[in-house]
């Protein structure tokens, strides 16, 4: 689990540099729907039932933005 974290901690000090903060929860979901869908485009190639690398990556990066919904529009 610590691992996991770490990978969000990072995968959110980059976003947080690199984007400015959610103006609208419009704007979150949106962002998060996003990625949900890549998710799922990596889900739909993959003929196996595990998870890949590229899986891993689009979960981090939702898990990421679904932290950045609640910090940036929740508080």
């Amino acid at each position: 689990m610590d691992r996991i974290f770490q990978e969000i901690k990072q995968e959110y000090q980059i976003a947080a540099n690199k984007y400015p903060k959610f103006h609208s929860t419009h704007e979150g979901y949106a962002v998060l729907k996003e990625e949900l869908d890549e998710l799922w485009t990596e889900i739909k190639a993959n003929k196996n039932l595990s998870g890949n690398g590229s899986m891993r990556k689009e979960a981090i990066q939702i898990a990421t933005m679904a932290i950045r919904f609640i910090k940036d529009l929740c508080n």
